[in-house]
């Protein structure tokens, strides 16, 4: 009797530029794991180049140490570093870093049984090379469309910082205080001194933000997420 083998199939795997569903994207995903960073944006796979020192690796380890500072001192927030979001049919980024409210007390984004995150946390922060970047296109669509009421993105080749703050079903580009600081309007008390980020002078940026931690609006803030 002849046996006839079947031809070895390897599995599916994810390529820049791929045009998939998310169910077929997240299968993909799992079985590669090799690969550290794949988003879907608007139904197409973005996979980007090998992480470089000062254009990213720095960048967000200094806007994720931001973050957790000020997430430290409320119970009720989560801070994520790179967490893939499922945010609709189409879209499942992975943000480089992001600040969420808890379901429990009013939060828009949950814990999914598989461990993701569903749904549009409240604030969410992107390190990009330049303004001509899908970070500040095709993610500010997705990110608006979804509701995210906060979107921080670092044009680190620009030498320019951008804190969009989302009103009325749109973006709106905050501008600074008399002196160069954004103020978050949810997360009362994320201040950050934007000309010290742009600097490298990080203990300037961190004596901003404490001194935001340090203000009575905020400390009413975290009593009222408490009492909720």
């Amino acid at each position: 009797m002849t046996s006839l083998s079947v031809p070895f199939q390897k599995p599916p795997i994810l390529e820049n530029g791929d045009r998939v569903t998310r169910d077929e994207f997240e299968r993909r995903y799992h079985r590669m794991g090799n690969v550290k960073k794949a988003e879907l944006i608007e139904g197409t796979v973005y996979m980007p180049s090998p992480v470089r020192a000062t254009r990213h690796g720095n960048p967000h380890s200094l806007m994720i140490t931001w973050l957790t500072v000020y997430g430290a001192k409320n119970p009720h927030l989560m801070v994520c570093d790179n967490t893939t979001v499922r945010l609709d049919f189409d879209n499942e980024p992975q943000p480089d870093g992001l600040l969420r409210l808890e379901e429990a007390v009013g939060g828009n984004s949950r814990i999914s049984e598989d461990d993701y995150l569903e749904g549009a946390p409240e604030l969410i922060v992107e390190i990009a090379s330049s303004s001509a970047s899908y970070y500040i296109h095709d993610k500010l669509q997705v990110y608006r469309r979804n509701g995210v009421r906060e979107y921080l993105v670092w044009l680190v080749e620009d030498q320019e910082f951008r804190w969009y703050i989302w009103q009325e079903g749109t973006y709106h580009q905050q501008q600074g205080d008399d002196s160069g600081v954004l103020k978050s309007p949810f997360f009362i008390g994320l201040w950050l001194d934007v000309s010290a980020l742009l600097a490298g002078e990080m203990q300037q940026v961190l004596s901003v933000l404490n001194s935001g931690i340090n203000s009575s609006e905020h400390q009413s803030f975290v009593e009222q997420l408490g009492n909720t």
